[in-house]
Formats: C-alpha cells, sequence, structure tokens
C-alpha cells in the first residue's frame, strides 16, 4: 500500500487552495437579481434622500414660534394661506402668523419650518385655523438629506444584499450594483461501488449521497454547483469527466478516489493533464485525512474523502472559506464534555447548541465516525488544534456555524 505524498496541516492546505484558485470575478446585475449577493465595491449615494424637506405627518405646515403657548384653553390663531399638493412643490411661502395644509409626504414651503397634526387644531371658516398645542422647531418633518446625504457611503464591498438594503438603493435611483460573480463548481462522485440515490443498494453498493451535500453546501456558500453522472473506476472515463467538468466550471470537486490504495488511479487521471502538479495529498486531520489538490492549468481539482460525513467536514474545513465572500458565523459556548484528541493532528468535532443557565452550551456528538445522522443534528463544529491532547468540559470553545 502507498503513502500519502504532501502531507499538510490544514492551514497550508487552505492556503494552497486560495492561492491557486481561480481569481473572483465581477458583474453588474439589476435589483431585482442582487438579493443575497456579495457586493463588489462600495456603494455611495449621489443624492440627498429625502430630496426635499417634508412633513410626515398630515396637518399644516407653520413657523413653530407662531405657536408657541397654545393649548386648548387659549389656542393659537393662524390664516391658512394654501395647500400642498402631493408631487407639487408649492408655489407660495408661510409669512408670521399663517399655516397651509399639507399631507403626508408633501414638500414643506419656503417659511415654515414644522408641522402641526391635524387632531390637535381645528378649522374655522374657510381662512383660520386654531392650534391646540404648539409645535417644536422641526417637529414632524424629515429634512433634505436626513435619511441619507449625498455622497455618503451607503454598504461596503463585501457586504450581502438583503430586501431591505435594495428598498434603500431604489429609493436612490440605483438599479444596478456590481457584485461578486459566483463561482461555478464541478462535483464529481467516483467509485463502482456508488449507485444513484434513487436506487436501491444491493450489498456492497452505496447511495451518492456526496453529490447532493456538497451541492447544496456549494449553494449556502453562493456558489452554482454543477452536478455530473456517477464515474466508475475506469481511467478513460474519469478523465473524459474531469476535462469536461474542468472546461465548463471555476474549479471541480471529486468525492472518493483520494484514499491510499485507489489514490495512484485518481492522481495518474489527474497529472496526465498537461501542466498538472499535485498541491497536497494528505492534511493531518480528523476527520478527512486523504484530502488532495491538483492544479490544472489555471484550474483546480480539490479530491475529497468518499466518505460522506468525512467529505462534507473537509468541504467546510478548506473549501468553504475559498468560496464564502464573506466570513461564516461562528459562536462562543462551554464545552459539556471531555474531548480527547491526539497531539500533531487537528481535529474537528461537530456539536449541537443549547441553551444552559449561563449561557450556550456545546454538546459534542460523539459516536463512530461517519454517521451521518449525527451530522445532520450538529449545528456546527469545534477545532482542537493539533498542538493540544483535548478539551475539558467546561472550557469555552469557539463553534463554527454549517
Amino acid at each position: 500500500m502507498g503513502e500519502f505524498l504532501k502531507v499538510l496541516n490544514f492551514q497550508d492546505a487552505r492556503n494552497q487552495i486560495t492561492k491557486h484558485f481561480p481569481e473572483s470575478q465581477t458583474e453588474i446585475v439589476s435589483l431585482v437579481n442582487s438579493y443575497n449577493r456579495i457586493l463588489a465595491q462600495e456603494i455611495t449615494s449621489a443624492e440627498d434622500l429625502p430630496a426635499f424637506s417634508r412633513t410626515t405627518v398630515d396637518g399644516y405646515a407653520v413657523n413653530a414660534v407662531d405657536t408657541f403657548g397654545s393649548s386648548e384653553s387659549l389656542p393659537g390663531f393662524l390664516d391658512l394661506v394654501g395647500e400642498v399638493e402631493m408631487g407639487q412643490p408649492p408655489e407660495f411661502a408661510i409669512a408670521k402668523g399663517q399655516c397651509c395644509w399639507l399631507p403626508t409626504g408633501g414638500m414643506l414651503p419656503k417659511g415654515a419650518d414644522s408641522a402641526v397634526m391635524v387632531e390637535y387644531t381645528e378649522k374655522l371658516g374657510d381662512k383660520t385655523v386654531l392650534v391646540y398645542r404648539p409645535a417644536a422647531p422641526l417637529e414632524n418633518v424629515m429634512q433634505k438629506g436626513e435619511d441619507v446625504a449625498r455622497g455618503q457611503a451607503l454598504f461596503t464591498a463585501g457586504k450581502r444584499v438583503r430586501p431591505q438594503d435594495i428598498g434603500l438603493l431604489a429609493s436612490l435611483g440605483i438599479c444596478e450594483i456590481p457584485v461578486f460573480k459566483p463561482y461555478k463548481i464541478g462535483i464529481l462522485s467516483t467509485g463502482d461501488e456508488i449507485i444513484p440515490v434513487q436506487d436501491i443498494p444491493t450489498l456492497g453498493q452505496i447511495r451518492d449521497v456526496n453529490s447532493h451535500s456538497i451541492a447544496a453546501a456549494i449553494l449556502s456558500c453562493g456558489g452554482i454547483p454543477q452536478c455530473y453522472p456517477l464515474v466508475k473506476d475506469s481511467f478513460d472515463d474519469l478523465k473524459k469527466t474531469v476535462g469536461q467538468a474542468l472546461q465548463e466550471n471555476d474549479a471541480v470537486l471529486m468525492s472518493g478516489g483520494s484514499s491510499v490504495g485507489v489514490a495512484d488511479f485518481t492522481l495518474d487521471v489527474l497529472l496526465s493533464f498537461p501542466d498538472s502538479e499535485l498541491l497536497f495529498h494528505g492534511i493531518a486531520v480528523k476527520p478527512g485525512k486523504p484530502t488532495m489538490a491538483v492544479r490544472i492549468k489555471d484550474k483546480m481539482v480539490i479530491g475529497l474523502p468518499g466518505h460522506p460525513v468525512s467529505a462534507l467536514m473537509m468541504f467546510y474545513i478548506i473549501c468553504a472559506p475559498v468560496l464564502r465572500f464573506i466570513p461564516s458565523q461562528a459562536s462562543d459556548a462551554r464545552i459539556t464534555n471531555n474531548i480527547a484528541s491526539q497531539a500533531g493532528r487537528d481535529d474537528f468535532i461537530p456539536v449541537q447548541l443549547v441553551n444552559g443557565p449561563e449561557g450556550k452550551l456545546a454538546q459534542p456528538l460523539l459516536g463512530k465516525s461517519g454517521l451521518m445522522s449525527i451530522l445532520a443534528l450538529a449545528d456546527g463544529y469545534i477545532h482542537i488544534p493539533y498542538e493540544k491532547q483535548g478539551i475539558e468540559a467546561g472550557e469555552m470553545v469557539r463553534v463554527n456555524m454549517f
């Protein structure tokens, strides 16, 4: 049996992937298509919002000084000089002792600095308004540029676009924005024992879990997965499918064919492409040691373990940080159990988060390696560094969320 050829720690393996991964591209998309995309550059406002000072209530535009001292027992008397129409600038100004009617959102006329809600007024004939409550300067008024000022930075590069962000951009007349173009990732599952998920396995056969779980994980990182038909252990078939996937995608993820014993076959296929280079074969981690990466020209093939749990864990550990344009979320919690670990190897343990009396608790989900049901219960995973020989119950840990 052969040996792993270029074993690295997981940080170095991740750095190798980052170094040789295709550079991110940008594209311009419409607001309608910008939801959940990642901004590629800072967005600033080219105008004030609102573009004019306007009222936030139905009522009367006044000069606040004219309402001072007004009360229900001694109301103020103001002359009504006009009405502001929605969508139209007022063609008159408010002088001392005057007011005008304006609806919510109406433009404040010159001379007015506040608005009195209609509930605190009473119309006396056609030309007089009684005011039963004083107004403070700028009360019930949104000033020009109060929401957003011209030249103000709205969002920084790397921000994920949310519905409320789209609403703000639309209010400023921004119709298109620059975003990072999602990576297209080809997915290959290899092995004579792998069958489609809809088939019933016979003894020795395994359903193709990896194509589905890895595709979903790529989607969660904002990428676009492209699954290819299952590939048997045939040099020609594997090379043909890998070649097609490299042409159609930015990178390729393979599962299976990376362990000692079958690795030579897979490596022979990958290294048979012109301008190919083995970046690493083997990572000092558990789970997922038999992971490899090969650069082929300006593309990359990452070989994940065939085991579904190891494959998905290794995706989150070394692939997801490269595919994501913003960091994943993490949460601090207190570990509930002692966990042993082997020095010289980085261990990654799935955990479930629960609420404890003094904060969040991380319950390690231990069992036979490879139990898919355990990983399905996990909220995230913790990392035990290679220099430690375990962690004790009660220690604070960082939970990297899936």
